[in-house]
């Protein structure tokens, strides 16, 4: 095969094979099972070595194609319940394909004015949609784990000014130890951020007062009154993974600014609770927050990858991460560069579908989406409830309900296993895509309703797959 640029005139055929191929696997979307029978197997048996001669545009789509249809998850589809990740939106995704098409470089004004444009709206459209202070200004990156990470660096940075030192410039080598601490909530997104800041995952501090990690206030007000005034992060948490639950951010907020505490809030899904009135007080006290971190790609439902935070003094952003060479914008630069207030120097126009997707259903149509998901969670609960061989395991707050099987004449030794193996029976299956956690130091299950696409059916239809299989397990 020649050179791409000889075969040029593939690109009209190559773009509409590929728009005729995902319009067919999206419409067939919510009817295919979430993983085909014999994916991992096809996928095993699957690859060659690098072609010396390609075999040109059409028929490398077409190879892609066969096997995404054979062995690609759902995941963006109305079943996939196992980790909490949205879909794509009409909008969104139109958007995102579109993205593709363009190929901003999202770093600099002077690299695609259009692509600052769009993020600078965007961010702005999003710190509105939460109604949080105008003095918070925010940034899209590639998700959550990179949203605490930005966020924290902006909190090491003003940790260690307080010491009278710039960590991004000199490092943190002479300085004391960072104090942060959290609840037993805190995400391993947000633990590993605070490891590659250099401020130690093993040693954040967490503050948990039952068995399933609710922040222990009191000892919180301890261990910062113990500080006598140093410099402290604390992490507090909107959406915990396992159950929704949530930290009581405005009594942490009560109890860290006072205390020259820098407040974090890792808001990942929880962050939208702030949208329906039913679960709004769920994240009261988080305009008081110094940072807040959350994802697109979970209940704003845009494409995968996209996750955006929020600083209130942006100026720390720019601090941890501008970088200056010759050819670059200088760091007094009017325009907006989004480039120096992220890790992230090579940047895909992520702002053109978080954008489309706001433009196109505004505050009130994803005001709509999150009610929709919270009265499914409750049916879900409900109908938990009332079946013999369920438990429920924790209240249904916002979207998840954690649940786990408790047949009659099961002994609670045998539980976890029963558990467990339903779960890879589940996700073997392949018809609804749910796996276990550990609750409170029970093996549970715990869907997460957040794809647009998601209705009661499918919920009904994830209880009648686990009790089939419970059935056939003789339980």
């Amino acid at each position: 095969m020649p050179d791409p640029l000889e075969l040029r005139d593939e690109l009209a055929a190559s773009l509409s094979f590929a728009a005729g191929e995902a319009a067919g696997y999206l419409a067939g979307i919510a009817d295919h099972a979430v993983m085909a029978p014999g994916a991992e197997e096809a996928l095993a048996d699957w690859g060659d070595e690098l072609p010396e001669e390609g075999s040109g545009a059409l028929e490398s789509l077409r190879e892609l194609a066969e096997l995404a249809d054979r062995t690609a998850t759902r995941s963006s589809g109305p079943r996939f319940f196992h980790f909490v990740m949205g879909g794509g939106t009409p909008a969104a995704l139109g958007a995102d394909w579109l993205a593709s098409a363009y190929d901003q470089v999202a770093y600099a004004w002077a690299s695609s004015p259009f692509a600052a444009t769009m993020e600078r709206v965007a961010t702005a459209w999003l710190r509105d949609l939460f109604e949080l202070p105008p003095a918070f200004a925010g940034i899209l990156v590639s998700g959550a784990t990179m949203a605490n990470f930005s966020a924290l660096a902006a909190a090491r940075s003003w940790w260690a000014e307080q010491h009278g030192a710039q960590a991004d410039v000199d490092g943190i080598a002479g300085l004391p130890q960072a104090p942060v601490l959290s609840s037993g909530y805190v995400h391993p997104s947000a633990q590993q951020a605070v490891g590659m800041l250099g401020l130690g995952r093993g040693r954040i501090h967490v503050l948990a007062r039952d068995g399933v990690g609710r922040i222990d206030l009191e000892a919180l007000e301890r261990e910062l009154d113990a500080l006598d005034g140093a410099p402290a992060i604390v992490i507090a948490n909107a959406g915990e993974v396992n159950a929704g639950d949530f930290d009581p951010i405005a009594a942490v907020a009560e109890v860290a600014k006072p205390r020259n505490a820098w407040l974090h809030v890792d808001g990942a899904f929880g962050l939208f609770a702030r949208l329906a009135p039913e679960s709004r007080a769920l994240t009261d006290g988080i305009e008081r927050a110094d940072s807040i971190a959350a994802d697109a790609h979970k209940w704003l439902n845009v494409p995968y990858d996209c996750g955006f935070a929020f600083v209130r003094e942006p100026f720390r952003l720019a601090d941890a991460f501008t970088v200056g060479a010759a050819y670059l914008p200088a760091g007094d630069d009017p325009h907006p560069n989004f480039g120096m207030l992220t890790p992230e120097n090579s940047r895909r126009a992520r702002a053109l579908a978080v954008w489309a997707t706001l433009r196109a259903y505004g505050r009130a149509g994803h005001r709509a989406m999150v009610e929709r998901h919270l009265a499914l969670a409750r049916a879900l609960a409900d109908r938990v409830d009332h079946e013999p061989d369920l438990e429920r395991l924790a209240e249904a707050k916002l979207n998840i309900v954690c649940f786990r099987a408790h047949p009659e004449g099961v002994e609670e030794s045998a539980l976890d296993e029963l558990n467990r193996e339903l779960g890879a029976a589940l996700l073997a299956d392949g018809r609804v895509y749910c796996g276990t956690t550990v609750y409170d130091g029970r093996v549970a299950f715990r869907p997460a309703i957040v794809n647009w696409q998601t209705t009661e059916a499918d919920v009904e239809l994830l209880v009648d797959v686990l009790l089939e299989l419970l059935q056939k397990a003789g339980a």
